[in-house]
């Protein structure tokens, strides 16, 4: 497997060769899809919340006499079938975290890149050199790459804060350190663009089982 190699301004400097073993491997799209859903429900907040018949005002006199009125029986006026009465099963904040071993997730990792190396979807840049943080030179990258309007996902080293800085306001760009990148983050772009050669081997080594 092998990925063209760009300069900065978008010259093919050559190509490179992609390891198998993380570039290369079978697409698990079982656990994949399992890893992507507990990543999703791991970001809900779960603070939705309701109040029962036993948190609203009122209650505490029965609203009328049992018999005679020619009305239905009623016992409170905090029941759900009133109006501004409490909410009969509504939700309680809860969590939605779970827990995947991390070499399951390695492995969907693993997946997610096969995956878009398989569709030619991975690029390497030589380096990515900011002096002082200007979008206008990581726009001008993007469009030297031929990948503009498109959703880009950028590995760059975790001190690379010019890089960051430049790239963040970026629409259509997600830029994320190499030591936090999950299989979300590369099934959710479509192009994943490696911010030096280096950045190759981390990966390789952040996934070795």
């Amino acid at each position: 497997m092998k990925a063209k190699v760009y300069l900065q301004d978008g010259t093919v400097k050559g190509e490179m060769e992609l390891p198998e073993s993380v570039f290369g491997a079978e697409v698990n799209e079982v656990l994949l899809h399992q890893v992507i859903t507990q990543y999703l429900a791991n970001q809900r907040q779960g603070a939705a919340k309701t109040k029962g018949r036993s948190e609203v005002s009122g209650g505490g006199k029965k609203p009328w006499r049992q018999k005679g009125t020619g009305r239905a029986r009623a016992g409170s006026n905090t029941s759900p079938i009133w109006v501004r009465g409490g909410k009969a099963f509504g939700p309680d904040p809860r969590s939605y975290t779970t827990v995947i071993p991390r070499k399951m997730r390695k492995i969907a990792l693993v997946s997610a890149l096969s995956s878009r190396a398989k569709e030619n979807k991975v690029i390497v840049v030589e380096k990515i050199s900011c002096e002082q943080p200007k979008t206008k030179s990581m726009v001008s990258m993007m469009k030297a790459l031929s990948v503009q309007g498109k959703k880009n996902l950028l590995v760059i080293d975790a001190d690379a804060k010019n890089v960051y800085l430049s790239g963040r306001n970026i629409r259509d760009v997600d830029i994320k350190p190499v030591q936090e990148l999950c299989a979300y983050d590369v099934v959710h772009n479509e192009n994943i663009i490696f911010g030096n050669e280096r950045l190759i081997e981390k990966v390789q080594e952040a996934v070795t089982l």
